[in-house]
């Protein structure tokens, strides 16, 4: 499943995990003009790519109304997981060091990670 849904898709996805419920795709559409100033079309063309990848479902319950066919957090596991294996070999070690090499990851930031890790052994 990873990677399977485009930038422009995950904006639809967002909604559709917020809701938590079948949404209509008025919902949908007057959301995603609002915020990415995005026309009928497209949106009816993303849902319509969701739809024929099977990551979404339409009731008819007199308007079409969508629902996620996963969860938010696997399809979060599932980019992690595709991220690792193409950049850092699988290996969450790999990335964390890249970020320390790269300057990326400040003193508070490995202060915050090293408690959390004290904590999780407790």
């Amino acid at each position: 499943m990873s990677s399977i849904i485009t930038h422009s898709e995950y904006e639809v996805m967002r909604i559709l995990w917020r809701e938590e419920r079948p949404v209509p795709y008025g919902l949908i559409r007057k959301e995603l003009e609002l915020k990415m100033g995005w026309k009928k079309s497209t949106t009816q063309t993303l849902i319509t790519r969701l739809r024929e990848k099977g990551v979404i479902d339409a009731l008819c319950h007199g308007v079409l109304l969508y629902t996620p066919n996963i969860t938010e957090q696997e399809y979060m596991n599932s980019e992690e997981q595709d991220f690792l294996d193409r950049l850092f070999e699988g290996n969450a070690v790999n990335l964390v060091s890249a970020l320390c090499q790269n300057g990326k990851l400040k003193k508070d930031d490995i202060d915050i990670l090293m408690n959390f890790f004290l904590d999780e052994s407790s």
